[in-house]
This record gives structure tokens, C-alpha cells and sequence, in this order.
């Protein structure tokens, strides 16, 4: 598994791949060298590379970077490859897209028109990234977390299932590409539902939508619990039930 993903999300998941016994590929922006920490600590089944590198290194391909830089991903390197796409668009970050501030298109189709070679399932976007491991389960566990996943080719969302449900998840299919606003920012199966604590994590977001406004931090940190886990009988119907909320209607532009 390739990850190119600075965040804590590329690291929660190497953790994961690894105990699982796959061998992980990080990369980020800055240089595997800055990377070095991070390997070290994973052991040897972890190495970095160049995000080219990594892309040709990988069965799957783990993308968590912001939107604004979509365009840099090696579209030549990853051709052929099933690429998980974690991103999700934030204005404030980002900078606007008229596209997707219209509903014209999601965040996962913009990606997939920048990696025509690639089969591209929308994925693991939808979870805070410190739930990702704490709510990891075992096969067969009485207690499952479900997570949603979308894309056009049938046999590479059928991979991605595969890994995910190595990683400790199940998986609901949420349709192709241009269902993934589904469970992007805000909507109904959007982080809240993993939360022990929704009422604070909704708390945070409107204290960060007003320092955005203000141009100021966030006074107080977001909310860090183990979570609760997700039946997948629960996410299809938060899937079904949810309504497409524009950039210009959510809390957290």
C-alpha cells in the first residue's frame, strides 16, 4: 500500500496496514527524508519515497492531501492503480472551485478527471482520523464500524473493500463518483455519527466557522474520544436519508 499523505490520517493508516501484514509506501510533499521519524517508528515493513516512487510502489494508493493540490499527484504513475481518495474541499483551504461550490461535480470527479488512468474510489473521507484506529475491528466482530465508499469501476471499489476490511472496517457502497457527495462535509454520515461526543464536535465546527470569518484561531481544540462504531445497516440508511448541502449552506466552509 502506497500512502502519499502527510496528515496524521497516512500514519493511522500505515499503522494499521502494517499489523495487518501489508507493506506501506509513505510519501509526502516535503521529501522522504522528512519521513525518516515515521519509518523508523513503523518498522520494516515501511519505507518513503518520492510520491512517483510511491505511486508505482503500491497494489493501492491512499491519497490525503488538500484539494488546491490535486493537480500534483503523478496522473502517468498512478495510471492503472485502484487510488483511495480521502480528499475532501474547504474553501477557507482551498480556495474556491466554482464546480463544486455549484454542485456541478464532487471532489472525487474533479480528482478522477486529473487521474484519467487511475480507478479512483472515494474513500475514508468521511471519519475523523483519530477514529480510524481506535474503531478498527477484527473480522467477524461483534461490533462492526462501517464506512461508505464510492466510485465508477466495480472491480476497483471491490479492492477497496478488500483493504478497508483489512484496515478493520466494513464497507457500504454508496454508488459511482458522483454519489460521493454523499457523505462528504456536513452530511449525515459525516463524522458525527463515530463521534462519543456529536454535541461537542458540532460545537467545534461552528466555533471554527467564526474564527475563519474573524481571522482568528479556534479557542478551544477539537473533540478527541474513542469513538462508537457505525453498523453498516445505520450508514445506509444515514446514505439514503442525507441532502446535498452546498459550500455556501455549510457551517465549515
Amino acid at each position: 500500500m502506497a500512502s502519499s499523505a502527510a496528515a496524521n490520517i497516512g500514519t493511522s493508516l500505515a499503522r494499521l496496514a502494517i499489523a495487518a501484514g501489508i507493506d506501506v509506501v509513505l510519501s509526502n510533499s516535503r521529501g522522504p527524508e522528512t519521513l525518516a521519524g515515521t519509518v523508523a517508528e513503523l518498522g520494516e515493513r515501511a519505507r518513503a519515497a518520492a510520491p512517483e516512487e510511491a505511486a508505482r510502489a503500491g497494489d493501492w494508493v491512499v491519497v490525503s492531501i488538500p484539494l488546491a493540490a490535486y493537480r500534483e499527484l503523478p496522473a502517468a504513475a498512478l495510471a492503472g492503480k485502484v487510488v483511495l481518495d480521502t480528499i475532501n474541499y474547504y474553501p477557507s483551504r482551498d480556495g474556491r472551485v466554482e464546480v463544486l461550490d455549484s454542485g456541478k461535480t464532487t471532489t472525487s470527479e474533479l480528482v478522477q478527471e486529473h487521474l484519467t488512468g487511475a480507478k479512483l474510489v472515494e474513500a475514508l473521507n468521511n471519519i475523523s482520523d483519530h477514529h480510524i484506529p481506535s474503531l478498527a475491528r477484527p473480522a467477524g466482530a461483534a461490533d462492526p464500524i462501517a464506512l461508505p465508499i464510492a466510485g465508477d469501476d466495480p472491480q476497483a471499489k471491490a479492492g477497496a473493500a478488500d483493504l478497508i476490511s483489512r484496515l478493520g472496517s466494513d464497507t457500504v457502497d454508496a454508488g459511482p463518483l458522483a454519489e460521493g457527495w454523499r457523505f462528504e462535509p456536513e452530511t449525515d454520515p459525516y463524522a458525527v455519527p463515530y463521534s462519543a461526543a456529536p454535541d461537542a464536535m458540532r460545537a467545534f465546527w461552528t466555533q471554527v466557522s467564526e474564527a475563519l470569518r474573524s481571522g482568528t484561531a479556534p479557542q478551544t481544540p477539537p473533540p478527541v474520544d474513542g469513538g462508537v462504531p457505525l453498523p453498516a445497516a445505520r450508514l445506509r440508511t444515514l446514505l439514503a436519508d442525507t441532502s446535498r448541502k452546498l459550500t455556501a449552506d455549510r457551517v465549515v466552509a
